[in-house]
Parts: C-alpha cells; sequence; structure tokens
C-alpha cells in the first residue's frame, strides 16, 4: 500500500462499526473485550454526528478482579454494565505532542496497547472516523500487593480535540471519579482554557498534565494537581500519575456505572431505538424480575420444575430398566415403565441471589476443608465442613441457571408431553412446535445440550426431535462431527470458541456438566471442497469435574468418553499442562473409549492437543513429549485391553494415528496474568495450525447425514445404558446402510431374473418348435452378457459413490461373489429347466401329434365333405345337419382310438404307495382319517425315539414310567426334545419341503399330464432324505410314522398344484375337449369350402384357426411377468425387500386376527409368505384388472399382432423375391414367430396346402382374420385366467416367490423370528428388526406349565439364565452365544422397547395360546396388565418404528 493509501487501523474498526447490525456491533465489542482492547463508549454518527451510546453491546461482557481486605481476598464477576467503579476521564485540549492513549496504556498494562496509539504499527497521520469517539477500559486488579489499583476502575478516552466534542466532554467530566487533560501552552483567553478553568473551580478531581513543562507532580490545590511532560521519563511520569489518581480515589467516593450514561439527553441508546435489542432487553428484563422474587437457590426448582428431581428419577428408573436383574423379567420392567409413564404425568401436571456471593461462600468453605485437611487432630470437624461444602455446592447448583437450563426445561416439558400424548396446560403454543424453536436457535449458532450432566442422561427424544426439525429446515445434511475431550478447565471450550467463532460457555467458575452441540456453516467456497455442509462441534464440560459434590466418578467419564468418542468422526484430547499422573488418568479413559470404537466397528480418528507447554518451539522437547505420549497411549491400550476383553498391544492396533501429526503443542492462552493479561499471539497460531490439521481430516471422512447422526446418539446412548456397551451397541447407520444394500441388491438380482424369464421363455418357444436342440450355458451366459455389465456398473457405482461408501465397502467383495453365484445359478436352474422340456419333449411329441392328426384329419375330412356337398345342397339348415352328423361320427372315432383322460385322485395314490411297502402293512385302515399335517406341529415328540449311551433307543410314549430308573442307571442323556432337536427337525422339514416344491415343478404336469411315478419320485426322494438325516449327528431316531406323514402332508399340500397342472393338461389333450372346441372354428372353413373359397384363404384361415392357442398363451406368460415387473414397482408390500414384505405381512395378520395363520407365520413362515404372496397379487390383479391388467395384456396383443402381421408380410416377400412356394413361405413364417409363439411348420401336417400360390392373398386373409381372434381372446380376459391358462411356475405370484424366498429364512432359537437377510447363505450373524414373547414359541419356565413371556432383547440384558436343552445345564442369557449351536450363529442386541405388537398378540390370543401348548401364562408367566394396555393401533405403530 502507498503512503497516500493508507488507512487508519481504528477507521477501519470503526468503519466495520457503523455498518454493522446491533448483534454484529456486540459480537465485535464482546470480542475486543476478551482481548483487553477498549471499547467504543460514545460514537458520533459520521454524517450527522448525533452521538450514539451503544450499550447493548456491553451487555454480554462481564469482568472479574480480586481486591484484598486486610489479608482477606475477595472476588468479583459482575456484569460490566452495571459494575459500580472509579472512572477515570482522558481528554485533551488543542494538539499535543504526547501520546495520551500511550500514557493510559502504561496505566493500565504497559505490555499491551489496550488504546490503539500514535505509535502502534499500522497507524496512520490521517484518521477519519476517530474524532470525537470516547473508548472505555478497565482496569482489574488480581488481589496482589503490586496491584497498581486496589480497585477495579475505568478508563475513558475521548479522541481528538475536546473543544470541537462539548457533549461528550460533558456527560463525562459529570460522571467521572477523576478529570485528566492533556494540555499544550495556551493562551489565557483561548477558549479551551476557558473549560479548563471551569473545571478547575469544580469540587471533582483534576490532574492537569502540560505537554510543554518538565515540572514533577504538583497539588496546586485540594484535589487539583499538574504535572509536566516534556523531556520526562515515561515510567515516572506513569507512577507519578498513577500515586496521583489513587491519592484522587481516597479523597473522592464518585463511582461510574456505564448504564448511566443512557440517561443523558440528545445521545442515541441503541438499544431502545433498535426493535430487536429492545425486545430482547425487555424479555430479558421481564425474566430476570420474575427470578428476583424467588429464593435463589429454589429458583429452578420452582420456575423449572420439569429438570429436577422428577427428571433425576426419571433419569435414574431408566438406567435401571436397562440393567434388570428381577425374576420376574417383564413384569418387572413393566412396572419400571409405569412409573416412568407415571413421573412423565407428573412433569407434563406441574406448572409452567447473586450467584458470585455463593461462589465466595464456596470457597471460603473449600479453604478450610484444605486447612483441616492437613491437620489430623481436627477429625470431626473436617467432617462438618466437609457436610457444609455438600450443602452450599448442592445450593449453588441449584442457582445456577442460564440459557441451557431454559432448553433443559424446553426439553423435558416436551418429552412429558409426548409421553402422555397432550399439550401441558398453560402452554400457548402445541408442544409438538417446541423442536422448532430449538432447531432454529441451533441453526443461528446457539449450542444445544446433548447431556444433560446434571442427570448424567441424554433426553433422546427431545434431541431427535430436534434434530428432525433440524432435517426439515436445512434438508437431510452431510456433517462432520468434532467432538472435544478432557479434564475440567483445561481450555477445551476456549479452543473451540477461537477456532469456529462459537459461544460455548468458557467461564472459569463451576458450570454445568454434560455435552454441548452447535453447527458451524461450512462457507460455499469450502462446500465443494470439503463436500459437506456443516461441521458440528460437540463440547464437554470436562472429566474428572470434582467440584460439584464429587459426583464425577470414572464411570461417568468413561460413559462420557465413550459417548463422546463414538458421535465424532474426529476427537481433540485436550491434555492441559504436562503432568504425568493427570494424563494418564484421562488417557485410560480416551483409550478405553477408542477400543471400544474399534469393536463396534466405528472408525473415528483423533487428535491430541497439548495445552499451556511452556515452550512450544523446542523441538527436542517436543519430540521427547510424542515418545512420552507414546509411550504412556500403549501402557493405557493394555491396561484398556485387559477391561474389554480385547487382544491390543499398541494405540496403533486401535486407531489410525501418526504421533508426528497428531499431536499438537499449545503456547499458554494469556500473555502475562489474568485478569488483565490479554490473549497470546502464539496461541492464535497454534489454533489456526488445529485448523487446518481439523480441514485436512474432514477431507478423508465423508462425514454422516443428520438423520445418521440422530440415529448415533441413540444407538451409543442405548448401548450405554445397557452398561455393557459393546455387546449392546446396535449400530443403526450400518444397520440402515446395510439395508440400503439390500435394497439395491434386490433390484439387481430382479434384472437378472427378469432377463433370464424372457430368454427362458424364448428358448422354451424354441424348444418346443424344434428350432433348438440343446441349451447350453454359453448360449445363456451370451443372453445375460449385457445386462450383467449394467448390473457390475450399477453396483460399482453404488459402492464407489453412495454417501455411505466407507460403511459400504465392508460387504462389497461378498455382494459381488453373491451375485457372481446367483448369475451362475440363474443360468444352472435355467439350462436344467429347458433340459428337462427337451427331454420331455419326446412325450409332449407323441401327444402334440396325436393331437395334431386328430385336428388335421378332420379338417380334410370336413373338406371332402364340403366338396361332396357342394353342389348337392344349397340350404343352410340341411348343411348344417350334415355337417353335425359327420362330426359326431368322427368324434367317436377318435374317442375309440384315443380315450378321454381321466380324473386323478392324488391321494389315493400315494396311500397305494405307502401301503406297498412292508413296513406299513400292518397300517390301520382309519390311519389316514382327519389326519393332522406333520408340517403344522408344533412339536415332534411323538414322531421320535430318544438314543441313550448304550445305542439302545427308548419310545417317549413311556418314558415317563422310566425317567427315574433311567436317570438313576445313567441309561438316557434325555427323555424329551430339547429344543436344538426340535429346531434341528423343523429345518430339516423345510428343506425337504422347499426341495420338493422343486420337483413337483419340473415334472411339467400340464404339458406330459400326470403318472403314478410322479408320487413314486418324490416318495422315494423324501425316503432318501430321511435316511440321511438319521445317519447324520443327532440325538434321536426317527420313527416310521414320520416318513409316513412327511410324505401324505407333502402330497396333500401338493394336491391342489397336481389338480391344476392335470386340469390344464386335460384341457388341452382330451380329444372330447379340444375337438369340440373347434367345431364352430372347423365349421367356418367347412362352408368357405362349399363357397368356393381360394385356397389361399382358407389357408390362411386354418393358420390364425391354429394361432389362437399359441397366441393366447404368449400374452398370458408375458403379462405375468409386466405384472410381476409392476409389483416390485408400485405394490407397496412388495416394492422393498424381505423387511418390508413382513412388515405387512404383520400387519395383515393383526387386521385379520386369524389365530391359525399366526401360527402357520411363526412355525412355517416360508409357507406364509408363499400364500401371502400369492393373495397379494390375486388382490392387485382384482383391484387394478381395469386400469393396469387389461390395458396390459391388450398391449401385448397388439405388439403380438403386428409382429404376426410383420412375419406374414417379409415371408410373401421373401418368398416372391426367391419364387419359392408354400413350405418356404411357412417356414420363414413360423421361423419369424418362433422364440414368441410355441407354432411350428408340424402344427399345419397332414393340412393340403400345396396349392396355395397367392401369397398376397394369404396375408391379406391373415390380416383380416387376424382381429377377430385377438378380440376373441380379449373377451375372455378375466381376473381368474391367469391361474386358469398359466402353468403354476410361470404365474406372477410364482415369479415374486421366487425372487422373495431366496433369503435367509434361520429362525431365532429362542422366540422363532426370522433373520431379515435377504440373502441366503449369508456371511455374519442372523439378525432381526424386533424379536418376540419367546412362550409364543412354547417355552416355559422350568419344572412348570408356566409359558415364558420372556422377550429377548430384554433377557439378554438381565443376569438371568436359561436352559438351551432338557437337561440341568444353565446358560446366562447374557452369555446365549455359549449355549452353542443356533445360538452361536445370532446377534441379540439388548433393547428395552415396549414392543407393542407381540405382547398385544399375547394378550389378544392368550386362550389360543395355552390351548395349543397345553400350558398356562400363569405364575412366573403371568401377563403384565401394562401388555393390556396396548391396542392393535399401538402394534401398528410399532412396526412401521421397527421396519
Amino acid at each position: 500500500m502507498t503512503k497516500p493509501d493508507e488507512v487508519h487501523q481504528m477507521d477501519v474498526q470503526m468503519a466495520v462499526f457503523h455498518c454493522a447490525d446491533g448483534f454484529l456491533k456486540q459480537l465485535m465489542v464482546t470480542k475486543l473485550s476478551q482481548c483487553q482492547y477498549a471499547l467504543p463508549l460514545l460514537v458520533p454518527d459520521p454524517f450527522t454526528r448525533q452521538i450514539e451510546f451503544p450499550l447493548w453491546t456491553f451487555r454480554q461482557i462481564n469482568k472479574s478482579w480480586k481486591t484484598r481486605n486486610n489479608n482477606e481476598i475477595i472476588s468479583q464477576t459482575q456484569p460490566i454494565y452495571k459494575a459500580q467503579t472509579p472512572m477515570v476521564f482522558f481528554f485533551r485540549f488543542g494538539s499535543v505532542s504526547s501520546s495520551k492513549s500511550h500514557l493510559m496504556n502504561s496505566l493500565i498494562n504497559e505490555k499491551h496497547n489496550t488504546f490503539f496509539h500514535r505509535n502502534c504499527p499500522g497507524s496512520s497521520r490521517t484518521r477519519v472516523l476517530m474524532d470525537g469517539v470516547v473508548e472505555i477500559a478497565w482496569f482489574c486488579p488480581s488481589g496482589k500487593y503490586d496491584d497498581k489499583f486496589t480497585h477495579c476502575v475505568a478508563f475513558c478516552n475521548l479522541h481528538g480535540d475536546a473543544g470541537d466534542h462539548e457533549k461528550q466532554l460533558e456527560i463525562l467530566t459529570e460522571m467521572a471519579s477523576v478529570n485528566v487533560v492533556l494540555l499544550p501552552q495556551l493562551d489565557r483567553n483561548d477558549r479551551s482554557m476557558i473549560k479548563v478553568q471551569k473545571l478547575y473551580k469544580d469540587s471533582k478531581p483534576l490532574i492537569c498534565l502540560f505537554t510543554e513543562e518538565v515540572s514533577t507532580v504538583t497539588e496546586t490545590r485540594k484535589g487539583k494537581y499538574k504535572i509536566g511532560l516534556k523531556d520526562r521519563n515515561q515510567s515516572d511520569v506513569s507512577e507519578e500519575l498513577r500515586r496521583t489518581i489513587n491519592a484522587c480515589f481516597s479523597e473522592s467516593s464518585s463511582t461510574f456505572r456505564l448504564e448511566d450514561v443512557s440517561k443523558y439527553s440528545d445521545i442515541r441508546v441503541d438499544e431502545e431505538d433498535d426493535d430487536d435489542c429492545r425486545r430482547g432487553r425487555e424479555a430479558a428484563q421481564q425474566m430476570i424480575s420474575s427470578l428476583k422474587r424467588q429464593d435463589l437457590a429454589k429458583i429452578k426448582e420452582l420456575i423449572l420444575p420439569c429438570q429436577g428431581k422428577l427428571w433425576h428419577q426419571w433419569s435414574q428408573m431408566n438406567k435401571e430398566l436397562h440393567r434388570p436383574q428381577a425374576e420376574n423379567l417383564e413384569m418387572e420392567i413393566s412396572r419400571k415403565q409405569t412409573e416412568m409413564k407415571k413421573i412423565r404425568e407428573q412433569q407434563h401436571d406441574s406448572n409452567i441471589t447473586d450467584l458470585s456471593a455463593l461462589h465466595r461462600k464456596y470457597d471460603e468453605k473449600w479453604s478450610k476443608v484444605l486447612q483441616l485437611k492437613e491437620n489430623n487432630d481436627k477429625l470431626k470437624k473436617l467432617k462438618d465442613e466437609q457436610t457444609e461444602l455438600e450443602r452450599i455446592s448442592e445450593e449453588l447448583q441449584a442457582a445456577a441457571f442460564g440459557l441451557e437450563h431454559i432448553m433443559r426445561e424446553i426439553g423435558q416439558i416436551y418429552e412429558s408431553c409426548s409421553s402422555v400424548k397432550k399439550n401441558k396446560k398453560d402452554l400457548q403454543i402445541h408442544f409438538s412446535s417446541l423442536p422448532s424453536f430449538a432447531a432454529e436457535m441451533m441453526i443461528s449458532g446457539f449450542p444445544l445440550e446433548l447431556m444433560d450432566g446434571d442427570a448424567a442422561h441424554v433426553p433422546v427424544i427431545w434431541i431427535s426431535a430436534v434434530l428432525d426439525q433440524l432435517i426439515q429446515k436445512l434438508g437431510d445434511q452431510r456433517v462432520f462431527v468434532l467432538s472435544v475431550l478432557g479434564i475440567q478447565s483445561s481450555g477445551k471450550s476456549t479452543m473451540l470458541n477461537a477456532m469456529f467463532g462459537l459461544q460455548f460457555a468458557v467461564s472459569a467458575g463451576r458450570c454445568t456438566r454434560g455435552a454441548f452441540m452447535q453447527l458451524v456453516r461450512v462457507s460455499d467456497e469450502m462446500k465443494k471442497q470439503l463436500n459437506l455442509d456443516y461441521i458440528l462441534v460437540v463440547d464437554t464440560e470436562g472429566l474428572r469435574a470434582l467440584e460439584l459434590a464429587g459426583r464425577s466418578t470414572r464411570h461417568h467419564d468413561n460413559e462420557l468418553a465413550t459417548f463422546v468418542v463414538g458421535l465424532g468422526n474426529l476427537t481433540l484430547i485436550n491434555i492441559f499442562g504436562e503432568n504425568p499422573s493427570e494424563m494418564q488418568d484421562i488417557l485410560q479413559i480416551v483409550v478405553q473409549a477408542f477400543l471400544r470404537m474399534k469393536k463396534v466397528r466405528l472408525n473415528p480418528s483423533c487428535v491430541f492437543v497439548h495445552q499451556n507447554v511452556s515452550d512450544v518451539t523446542a523441538g527436542e522437547k517436543n519430540m521427547e513429549g510424542r515418545r512420552r505420549l507414546q509411550k504412556t497411549l500403549d501402557e493405557m491400550t493394555k491396561l484398556a485391553a485387559k477391561d474389554e476383553v480385547c487382544d491390543a498391544q499398541c494405540f496403533s492396533d486401535v486407531i489410525s494415528f501418526d504421533i508426528r501429526k497428531d499431536v499438537k503443542y499449545f503456547a499458554q492462552l494469556w500473555e502475562g496474568s489474568p485478569p488483565m493479561a490479554p490473549p497470546n499471539p502464539n496461541y492464535c497460531e497454534n489454533i489456526q495450525e488445529l485448523k487446518e490439521s481439523v480441514i485436512s481430516q474432514v477431507l478423508k471422512s465423508d462425514g454422516m447425514m443428520l438423520i445418521d447422526l440422530k440415529n448415533r446418539i441413540k444407538d451409543l446412548w442405548e448401548a450405554l445404558l445397557n452398561e455393557r456397551f459393546v455387546f449392546s451397541f446396535r449400530n443403526s447407520l450400518e444397520i440402515s446402510v446395510y439395508r440400503k444394500l439390500e435394497r439395491e441388491y434386490s433390484k439387481w438380482t430382479w434384472t437378472l431374473r427378469s432377463v433370464m424369464m424372457e430368454t427362458e421363455n424364448k428358448l422354451h418357444n424354441k424348444i418346443e418348435n424344434e428350432a433348438i436342440h440343446e441349451v447350453s450355458e454359453n448360449d445363456l451366459q451370451r443372453e445375460l452378457n449385457t445386462t450383467s455389465e449394467e448390473v457390475k456398473k450399477s453396483m460399482s457405482a453404488f459402492f464407489d459413490k453412495d454417501g455411505d461408501k466407507d460403511i459400504l465397502i465392508q460387504w462389497k467383495t461378498s455382494f459381488e461373489i453373491k451375485m457372481k453365484e446367483l448369475q451362475e445359478n440363474l443360468i444352472t436352474e435355467t439350462r436344467k429347466k429347458l433340459n428337462e422340456i427337451l427331454q420331455q419333449r419326446h412325450l409332449k411329441k407323441k401327444i402334440d401329434a396325436q393331437k395334431t392328426l386328430h385336428e388335421n384329419t378332420l379338417l380334410e375330412k370336413s373338406k371332402e365333405l364340403a366338396l361332396k356337398l357342394k353342389n348337392k345342397a344349397n340350404n343352410e339348415e340341411t348343411l348344417k345337419k350334415e355337417f353335425d352328423l359327420f362330426w359326431e361320427q368322427s368324434v367317436k372315432k377318435i374317442l375309440k382310438d384315443t380315450p378321454t383322460i381321466k380324473d386323478i385322485d392324488i391321494m389315493k395314490d400315494v396311500r397305494e404307495i405307502l401301503s406297498e411297502s412292508a413296513i406299513y402293512e400292518s397300517t390301520p385302515v382309519n390311519y389316514w382319517r382327519d389326519k393332522r399335517s406333520i408340517l403344522s406341529v408344533i412339536n415332534y415328540s411323538d414322531y421320535v425315539q430318544v438314543k441313550n449311551t448304550s445305542g439302545f433307543t427308548v419310545p417317549t410314549g413311556v418314558k415317563g414310567k422310566i425317567k427315574k430308573v433311567t436317570k438313576m442307571l445313567g441309561l438316557l442323556n434325555n427323555l424329551s426334545l430339547s429344543n436344538d432337536d426340535e429346531a434341528q427337525i423343523k429345518t430339516f422339514v423345510a428343506d425337504v419341503v422347499q426341495h420338493t416344491d422343486t420337483i413337483i415343478k419340473s415334472f411339467n404336469i400340464s404339458k406330459v399330464g400326470y403318472n403314478i411315478s410322479c408320487i413314486q419320485q418324490l416318495t422315494g426322494y423324501i425316503k432318501a432324505r430321511v435316511i440321511e438325516h438319521q445317519e447324520g449327528p443327532v440325538k434321536y431316531v426317527l420313527k416310521n410314522e414320520f416318513f409316513m406323514d412327511l410324505v401324505y402332508s407333502i402330497c396333500k399340500r401338493a394336491n391342489k398344484t397336481f389338480s391344476d397342472q392335470h386340469r390344464m393338461f386335460r384341457e388341452a389333450n382330451d380329444p372330447l375337449i379340444y375337438v369340440e372346441r373347434k367345431r364352430e372354428e372347423y365349421y367356418s372353413i367347412f362352408q368357405k369350402h362349399l363357397n368356393g373359397a381360394a385356397s389361399a384363404a382358407i389357408f390362411g384361415q386354418i393358420i390364425c384357426q391354429k394361432l389362437k392357442e399359441p397366441i393366447e398363451e404368449s400374452v398370458y406368460k408375458k403379462t405375468a411377468r409386466g405384472l410381476a415387473d409392476e409389483m416390485r414397482a408400485n405394490c407397496k408390500s412388495l416394492k422393498g425387500n424381505r423387511s418390508n414384505l413382513e412388515k405387512h405381512i404383520l400387519k395383515t395378520l393383526a387386521d385379520a386376527e386369524d389365530f391359525d395363520k399366526y401360527m402357520t407365520y411363526i412355525h412355517n413362515p416360508r409357507d406364509h409368505f408363499k400364500n401371502f404372496i400369492r393373495d397379494e397379487v390375486s388382490q392387485y390383479i382384482t383391484d387394478k384388472f381395469s386400469d393396469s391388467v387389461l390395458p396390459k395384456m391388450k398391449e401385448n396383443i397388439k405388439l403380438l399382432q403386428q409382429k404376426i402381421m410383420k412375419a406374414a408380410h417379409e415371408s410373401t416377400e421373401h418368398v416372391q423375391v426367391n419364387s419359392g412356394n408354400v413350405g418356404l413361405w411357412l417356414k420363414s413364417f413360423t421361423q419369424q414367430l418362433s422364440d414368441v409363439l410355441i407354432f411350428s411348420v408340424k402344427d399345419l401336417s397332414g393340412v393340403k396346402h400345396d396349392d396355395v400360390d397367392d401369397f398376397n392373398l394369404l396375408e391379406d386373409v391373415i390380416r383380416q382374420e387376424l382381429p377377430a381372434i385377438m378380440s376373441d381372446i380379449s373377451s375372455r380376459f378375466s381376473t381368474e385366467a391367469f391361474n386358469e391358462k398359466l402353468d403354476l411356475k410361470e404365474r406372477p405370484d410364482e415369479l415374486l416367490t421366487d425372487h422373495f424366498c431366496q433369503c435367509c429364512w434361520v429362525q431365532c432359537p429362542f422366540c422363532g423370528a426370522i433373520c431379515t437377510n435377504t440373502i441366503e447363505n449369508h456371511d455374519g450373524d442372523h439378525s432381526v428388526s424386533f424379536h418376540r414373547v419367546i412362550g409364543i414359541k412354547g417355552w416355559s419356565y422350568i419344572n412348570t406349565t408356566n409359558l415364558s413371556i420372556s422377550i429377548c432383547t430384554s433377557a439378554v440384558a438381565s443376569g438371568r439364565s436359561f436352559y438351551p436343552n432338557a437337561s440341568d445345564d444353565t446358560v446366562l442369557w447374557r452369555e446365549y452365544r455359549t449355549a452353542g449351536g443356533d445360538f452361536a450363529d445370532w446377534s441379540i442386541t439388548p433393547d428395552l422397547s415396549e414392543l407393542p405388537f407381540w405382547k398385544w398378540f399375547v394378550c389378544r390370543f392368550q386362550k389360543d395360546l395355552e390351548e395349543i401348548y397345553k400350558k398356562t401364562f400363569e405364575g412366573l408367566g403371568e401377563i403384565p396388565e401394562e401388555w393390556r394396555l396396548h391396542t392393535k393401533d399401538d402394534a401398528f405403530e410399532s412396526l412401521d418404528k421397527y421396519f
């Protein structure tokens, strides 16, 4: 900057000040005060010269000082605007050679430029905006003997010539305790000299500093002094001036109160003219006036009742709820939940001193306690004093009252209203709008309390609601969470405030414990660079905060550290000073927190900030400090690893940490001793370096979305409530991301399945048309290649670009493998199906050939009859009679050669096959009568004999009689099936059922017909599986009845499938049915022959009639596939993943209240899922038939018609170009349609067409006849048509079932809940959204008939035990995995939520459950009355919450 362009630095400050609104001015002045700079007191408007007193800007400033009273030191902290202190006013007349501001600085702090002066860097000769400005600063004593002044003193400085600013001079000379004026050599008649003389005559002390005199201090008269400045030492002048001012204070009792400046007329007071300031002040005054009327220690209890004892009781009870120990667990949980609701109701019904004095009393008592501790002889007195200290501490805590307490009360009002579900009395707004206000405050930059330090509890409902509102107002923004940990008063909040310009409380006194969060908006320029919208800063009030009644325990510190570390993407670990023992304490807590994060797969990073280091520039010292820190961290890691039962030897095993980059050394905050010390510039440089380090960490992280932050807070707190953090932690973000991956996986798999279904249909048609004679995997792979590449690209994009890619990466490899396996399985299964069709083709070929022979024989015979009657009879009625006679004779001949297809009785065949075996010859005649299906039995005890150690078996029916003897002899391991054995048999049965379903589909009965060999094949397969199972590691022998009932039940289950497929086969191939169906068509062709129609016209009509059935079949198949696609997109229950489907299943069950269906769902979930999908598809077709299904079918007919006409036209052109005959035309025509229709040249074998030569006529006839055919097909469309026209495996419900049921079906060994994983044979543990009451599966209390009311997720939080099998061995619920078997493969996280759905179910169907299990909900299994309060609506709501 060139000299003429120089701008005075104070002009810059004042320019900003003039342009700022009241709140920015307040922020500027507050920061200037923190930095120990002078503050604008009176500011003339640069244009109007109107003087403004910015009182609002001083409202946030507090000053602390200490004074001595004999040997007693008294501490004071006061808002500066109302502090009454002496005030010294400095001003000058004319132009003086000495710097007034410089002289004032020497009185306040000679090492710091409190007032900017001419000798400061950046000063210039000219200034524009400072003349007439009055600045103010305070000297605050530290209570030491060498303090310059013994009391707090205000210093005011009028800039410019006082003679030009009479108003400022008048106000301040009047208010000052001492006036100090700098004077040049003035003439007696000078205008300024008259004003000096007036001041001289006034009684107020006056000190005149003469710049052109060399005299020392002289008292010219009482209270009037003069001091010469010329050629004098600055420090001597300063010392003389200080003594003189102190002498003046001793003579004058006048004090100054800044607020009183507003009383003067002709000056503008900012907060009176600014509406926002005025409203804010009035609201504050109203609140303060209401507080003044109350006892200071009882203010919070009276005015903020929701956050006091009631909230603390609720918090304590919530912790107890999450750590249940009672024998009757669910009863105890219900009791506590009821008590907690009552507390909420009490909260809901409750009606909406000088703090420094308390601090002084506390300090006095604390000093006495310390003195008594040194004197061992006065133990009783020490105890009394400690009790008194405790009382004062509680009083002090009760008296602390700030904005955070008001916000805390609002939060508790919201939580209590949410609990009782109604608005609070006298609350002028609806409680649901309260979170919106808190969100607005967060957006405005106010911190929100995250953890209540008084109750040591997180108000999760309130915090979640505020974050929901934040999302609603800002959108689901991406945030980077920066948290800080450290001991109390180590400068954490100051560091964060300095780094981001925040407003965390930084008082050195006692304050509320806990954690606070504040949003920092990322600028638009940085957003692109950081890929981030906000930084969320989480500040904690300090570990080891012992002053509040000693309530800070190691457990609480571990809890707080785990919570804050788990929440943060980056945690700043703040270490104060160089005390090794203090470092060791905090580091062990921190290391344990990071170790827990590693075990629950959270990956935060950390930076250590070593504050208050004496010499941060000494490189060797820093390296030594880093080495010591590394050593301590490694030692703490070993200690923490023992506590957490984890193998970690050094800190780098726990977290990625670079000792050179991730440790920062900070200079002392203050340059000198408070209260007058200014901030250390080196500290600011260290802050900037740390900020850059934080930004570099942000660049490496994806942060998290606000919705994920909300879930993370809930997950962490729930896990901490359950004490065993690692066992209890439920990573909602990871679960949510996995569910998102499952939804994508569902789309990818459906895409591949859809393409493979199209391919299968196309190749199926070609096989039927004998266009291909083999199908290889390479053929299928080629068909799938394009779609497969698209799916791979979609997968790569999802894993690489999704916002949660850092979490997704852990599953990328396994899902790529699963997709590859799926593709291979699809190819293998499709090839197998198509090869089965090829193998069955020779059977079908015979059937089709016979059918074609009959049809074509009828055509030729009817043609002969027509030619015979052509010229003999013209009467229509006669011709019809002749044709009918001919038809009846022909059908009789066909039936004589080919008998009709009879109905089948599947179950009769089953009984015959089972009876043929010698084992079953003794089966009673009525054995099958009213036989219950083995697929729906509750237990299998009647079907087994239990093995003993000697190898013999004992029938379970006689086990009761020999129980005592066998137990004494040790012959039996068990006398009944254990839960493991029951589960093993159930899994075996379900697997056999699944495979037999596939076998039944492969029979293709609708095409090749039924034969008893189908039942023989099924029976053989089931027998082989039973033998294989029996030879495995099982503790029981399956009776013969098991095999017999299993075969019977499976066949009975498949009976309808067999019957439906046989009906389709019969309708298509029974000569009596299909020939009669053709009667009218053949009569039409007969008439054309009679009328002498051209052979091309007749042949065209025959082709159209032959196309009718293939067209109908093709349209139905394509529409079925299209419908499946549409339902995947539009049907609520079928559009998501398996979890979404299960939610709708449960809603449907609750709505229907059908107990039998519930039992099917609980014991045979796969069957229930299939039935549900079938019903959903049926309902969808019914509801959407006119709007969607019919238009889709008509569109498919239209497309097929176009394709047929195109094939006819191109075949005509092909024949004409190649001079071909009708054979060439027919070959071309059928080849073009071979992939969409089952129609080939062989369908026309036996129909004479050699004389067809007019191909244009042939094409025209097809064009004319085809619309009528299509119209006839359309007219028969109905909601039932899919089941009537399509084979089972081609129906839309079956296509969707194949898709949804290729997933995990493993059930919880306790309650039977189905694992929600979309992938069959998935990696990792089984899990479920929410578990059930285990009595639903028949679990009961040992040696009783009392059904259990335990719920897995609450039981695993307790210290109770269960019996995993029929032995006397018990396993602790919380260590359930040690039971082995299925128990070891499940992840069951403690959850003390109410889970209304299954509680409502148990109450609604109590009698049904008792009847089916022959046990009761009594004794230990008594149902809590609270469960009966749950309604069906509650059950529905809980499903939406958990799915």
